[in-house]
């Protein structure tokens, strides 16, 4: 089975340009090269598909510069048709190449080989492989129906227009657009996704009993929000922690998806100050004092940011941008205040 599929990536590099104009459309040469913003096939030039082979590498290998991504031609047509069985992969692949289609027991063997279990980094990893960014997605339109419009740096939020949801208790799936968040660790390796399912509309979120669910390794890890140096603003919730940066686009946050996932995050060696982004409840009480003394501990100075109503969201909604400027100006250190804050 290996050996048939690197003769498929072989066949793809020899025909590596014709590959990248189909599945790439949105890059062009330039040299010896395809040039592309991302496996996404966003225009722009950060990602460069080797279209020769080289002293530098064979035909048909790629690298995004601006995330350190690399593969070869078959991840590209993952990528494109946002396949996620290898299976089909390969189908597509050898339907691009006029190749016969594989017989019944390769076609299994290739589901084997790709089949990784349900929840586990891995599957979280190839979910977040296969979503879009959320420029002009009902991702965008959800997140500024909540009152969320700086989205510079939200680069860990993904889009997925058919992502599958299992109601408990039920062996039947459905699909629903969803906003798939990856969590990473302080290294930015991704151990774990978060699925926001969304209205068809993205007029809110979608009408399913669990609206949310989180999948891989979670403790210790967040939502990233910008890099972490010695400032860093920390929250349970995505929408609460992006209604921060909303007034603050400039400061690193992240959201760890719950008050005790919050207690338990881990502090970049660099980190000087920690603001919290607690919720206005029981559980947002025990994260942020957990939080202090785990902090204190480590010799980093804590400030907690508290909303007036149950989450700065929720502030931002109802209260508006003025009030929750006035809120979180009042908590911030003078030099953040000049250095982080709007207006």
């Amino acid at each position: 089975m290996m050996a048939k599929t690197q003769d498929l990536v072989r066949r793809l590099a020899e025909r590596a340009e014709a590959v990248c104009r189909h599945y790439l459309s949105a890059g062009r040469r330039q040299g010896r090269y395809w040039q592309v913003g991302d496996i996404s096939n966003t225009p722009g030039r950060s990602m460069f598909v080797r279209l020769q082979d080289s002293p530098n590498g064979p035909a048909g290998k790629w690298t995004d510069a601006a995330t350190g991504e690399h593969g070869d031609l078959l991840d590209v047509i993952r990528e494109a048709l946002g396949l996620a069985d290898f299976a089909d992969v390969i189908k597509e692949a050898r339907r691009f190449l006029s190749l016969p289609q594989p017989e019944f027991e390769e076609r299994q063997a290739c589901q084997r080989r790709a089949s990784v279990p349900s929840g586990s980094p891995e599957a979280a990893r190839r979910l977040i492989a296969i979503s879009q960014p959320i420029a002009d997605t009902l991702v965008e339109t959800y997140l500024r129906g909540r009152g969320v419009t700086a989205l510079l740096g939200t680069a860990n939020l993904r889009f997925h227009p058919r992502c599958y949801y299992r109601p408990d208790h039920h062996d039947s799936t459905e699909t629903w657009p969803a906003m798939v968040a990856a969590v990473t660790d302080l290294s930015g390796r991704i151990t774990g996704a978060h699925r926001t399912w969304l209205a068809p509309d993205g007029s809110g979120k979608a009408p399913v009993d669990v609206q949310r669910k989180a999948m891989g390794n979670l403790l210790g890890h967040a939502v990233r929000f910008g890099y972490a140096r010695e400032v860093l603003a920390a929250g349970e919730g995505i929408e609460s922690v992006l209604s921060v940066r909303e007034l603050m686009p400039g400061m690193a946050a992240c959201a760890a998806l719950s008050a005790a996932h919050l207690a338990a995050i881990l502090f970049p060696d660099t980190l000087r100050r920690l603001y919290i982004v607690r919720d206005n409840d029981p559980a947002g009480d025990g994260a942020r004092d957990t939080l202090i003394e785990r902090a204190n501990t480590a010799g980093i100075e804590t400030m907690a940011l508290s909303p007036m109503l149950g989450d700065f969201n929720e502030d931002l909604r109802t209260l508006g941008r003025d009030a929750v400027r006035m809120q979180i100006r009042r908590h911030l250190a003078p030099e953040d205040v000049a250095r982080f804050m709007l207006g």
